[in-house]
């Protein structure tokens, strides 16, 4: 992915501009709404679009205290750009990195036996203690260990324990619905996970860390804190749900702008079809302004005749078809310059539309839309210093 650190003076046929200072904003925002718990700032997915590394170093320059992916190499990754501290992984399959991990000192997730035979293996095999995490799945039913399963997997762990192989570090789960607020789910999971854990415990289990809440649970469930929360859209300044607030309700501003260069500006009869299959067809004389970004670059192919896009200074919206590498909309009579910006999305304090704009043009959820960014729009860094 390419990335700069400043505005770039040469025009761009695209970017997404990542705003460090915002990034900053909210863990300290997030630091105060879980006052007691440590916070682990979830940079997955290339930091969800906005680029891991940087972001990685801003939130811990901001006072996060763990950070946390999904697969091992996105771990391995952030070691080897020299991140130092507290660093978590869960997605494993089985001959994943198990080794390599150990020996950058991360901190491995378990839910099940096969992990932890791989992990004490590897640990083994490094002469190294291998740090830990064991996975309850509380009812979300996707990874972590099964209550049943439980008993047999602290037992074992406890063994690993006892040869030095493993240092159980963590007891962990994770929430499906802590984004719907009352939803019954929230506080069975909520109930199971303190059974499971004061079973590993009374076992003789030592965690360092206890940990479920992710961003929605962070914001609204403070009962659900324990002594870590996990913090992944939130701290991109994105509302996990719409139900539970906007990003300003919660005093987060959004981390990405999304923007291009128009490539061209026309004018057109009335009755011309726009963009493939024709889906749009112009009600009368018009100009039409061509979006250089398509699906290659993230934007959704749902988009089409839905997407809202600002160009000079007014909202338009998706003509016709979302292509490979371009869109049209139609500008109603004005004639912006080429090269004029059209921003599909940002913090909206210009007027711009926002990634929940998006979202809900296309049926989806504010996550995929920053997400889905390809690598062919370049990250540009802005407010990469603290002042003063």
């Amino acid at each position: 992915m390419s990335e700069t650190s400043a505005v770039s003076t040469a025009p761009l046929r695209a970017r997404a501009e990542i705003d460090l200072g915002a990034l900053r904003a909210n863990v300290r925002t997030l630091r105060a709404r879980a006052r007691g718990a440590a916070l682990m700032a979830v940079v997955k997915s290339d930091a969800y679009g906005h680029g891991a590394v940087p972001c990685a170093r801003a939130a811990l320059a901001a006072g996060a205290d763990w950070l946390g992916t999904a697969t091992p190499e996105e771990a391995l990754a952030l070691r080897a750009a020299g991140l130092p501290g507290r660093i978590m992984c869960w997605l494993w399959v089985p001959g994943g990195p198990w080794r390599q991990a150990v020996e950058a000192d991360i901190d491995v997730s378990v839910s099940g036996m096969w992990a932890l035979r791989e992990v004490t293996e590897a640990a083994r095999a490094a002469g190294l203690t291998a740090r830990v995490q064991l996975k309850a799945d509380t009812g979300l039913g996707r990874n972590g260990c099964q209550p049943a399963d439980w008993p047999e997997l602290v037992a074992e762990s406890l063994r690993a324990e006892s040869e030095g192989l493993i240092r159980v570090t963590g007891l962990w789960s994770h929430f499906a619905c802590a984004d719907e607020p009352g939803h019954p789910s929230i506080a069975a999971q909520l109930d199971r996970f303190r059974e499971m854990v004061a079973y590993a415990e009374e076992q003789g289990v030592r965690p360092e860390v206890r940990h479920i809440a992710n961003s929605p649970a962070t914001l609204t469930l403070p009962e659900t804190h324990f002594d870590l929360v996990r913090t992944g859209i939130a701290l991109y300044g994105i509302s996990p749900s719409p139900e539970l607030g906007t990003p300003a309700d919660f005093g987060l501003r959004p981390v990405m702008t999304l923007s291009a260069s128009l490539a061209l500006v026309k004018h057109v009869p009335g009755g011309h079809g726009v963009s493939y299959g024709h889906h749009y067809v112009t009600a009368g004389d018009t100009t039409l302004g061509l979006v250089p970004v398509g699906y290659a670059d993230g934007i959704p192919r749902h988009a089409s005749g839905t997407g809202p896009v600002l160009v000079d200074g007014k909202w338009r919206t998706v003509a016709g078809r979302v292509a490979m590498d371009q869109f049209v909309v139609d500008l109603g009579g004005d004639e912006p310059e080429v090269g004029a910006e059209a921003v599909l999305f940002g913090p909206g304090d210009r007027g711009e539309p926002t990634a929940e704009d998006w979202a809900q043009a296309c049926g989806t959820i504010a996550y995929e839309v920053v997400t889905r960014i390809g690598a062919r729009v370049p990250r540009v860094y802005v407010n990469g210093e603290e002042e003063g």
